[in-house]
């Protein structure tokens, strides 16, 4: 008998982008969650996260300084 795995697809970029987004935000449904949980490599979140808070931070700088000049 040979076993078959039936492990969906690594997620794509956008799909990254959109959990990470949602995760900075702290809103998800469980359906979207398990469904990240099945196609997020922990590489992937990480990499998201780091870009995701480089992004954050330098939109929060660039804000600041439209403000201040």
């Amino acid at each position: 008998m040979s076993k078959q795995t039936d492990k969906p697809a690594k997620a794509s970029i956008l799909q990254v982008a959109k959990a990470v987004m949602f995760a900075f935000m702290g809103i998800r449904k469980k359906s979207d969650l398990e469904h990240d949980a099945a196609t997020l490599t922990p590489v992937q979140v990480i990499l998201g996260g780091i870009i995701g808070a480089i992004l954050f931070v330098l939109g929060v700088m660039l804000i600041v300084r439209l403000i201040v000049s």
